[in-house]
């Protein structure tokens, strides 16, 4: 896959590039990532990205002519047909379901904005999607942007040691993770799980779907309510985990 990203900082994003699973993709060929620096498309001294906003306010807006050049540049390096997408608090949430999409695409354009945003008439002009990482405001686009290839480049096949782990955590099935336990097998008075530590697959996997199901009640009811109703089995592991808590309590 083949993404540019459209920046203010093409360092920051370069530098983030190396490390982790993203640059494992990188360094197997499975994922190239290159820059478009919006000031290279200026033509004047200064190097002059943007102006004070039409019918006043704080702050500074990106200017429309360098950023639109800057995006065409990019768009001509990645696979006709190639998505752009602006980095956006205004746009759609980004989900992993979002993520699996847009990795099977060939290339992608992401755009960082900086200050106030930018001038309308790029987005009406140069963009096809704006995307948002949440419900916050940060200074420009380039995290989410990274946010954004990081997300892709965990669902590469390759780029993970294990390929289970991109489908069995949280979101893959619309659920949040189950709790995870690793060796000394006692810690702070805290024993890991009998059931974990027992050997028998089929009672650890009702148990992590039980522990996935109930977490998902309980911290995140909006995505409990987005899925596909569950079986039988979702059913009684659920009300056994409720259960549980009550009893607990």
């Amino acid at each position: 896959m083949k993404i540019e990203v459209v920046t203010l900082f093409p360092e920051m994003i370069r530098q983030a590039l190396t490390h982790g699973i993203t640059g494992r993709a990188i360094r197997r060929e499975l994922l190239s990532v290159g820059t478009e620096d919006v000031r290279d498309h200026t033509h004047d001294v200064h190097r002059t990205v943007d102006d004070r906003p039409y019918g006043g306010g704080p702050g500074m807006v990106l200017k429309p002519e360098p950023l639109c050049a800057a995006i065409a540049a990019a768009t001509a390096r990645v696979p006709p047909g190639s998505r752009r997408v602006y980095l956006s608090a205004q746009g759609e949430r980004f989900t992993q379901g979002r993520a699996q999409a847009l990795s099977g695409q060939g290339g992608l354009v992401l755009v960082a904005g900086r200050y106030e945003g930018i001038d309308e008439r790029v987005i009406a002009t140069s963009i096809d999607e704006e995307l948002s990482v949440g419900d916050y405001v940060l200074s420009g686009g380039e995290l989410p942007a990274l946010v954004v290839i990081d997300a892709l480049a965990r669902l590469m096949d390759g780029a993970l040691n294990d390929a289970r782990s991109s489908v069995e955590e949280s979101f893959a099935t619309g659920l949040l993770d189950w709790p995870h336990y690793t060796r000394p097998e006692r810690y702070e008075g805290l024993a890991v799980p009998e059931v974990l530590a027992g050997g028998d697959h089929e009672r650890i996997r009702r148990w992590r779907l039980k522990q996935a199901l109930g977490r998902t009640w309980q911290r995140r009811p909006d995505l409990f309510l987005a899925r596909a109703p569950g079986g039988p089995e979702e059913t009684e592991l659920l009300n056994e985990f409720l259960q549980e808590r009550q009893s607990d309590k």
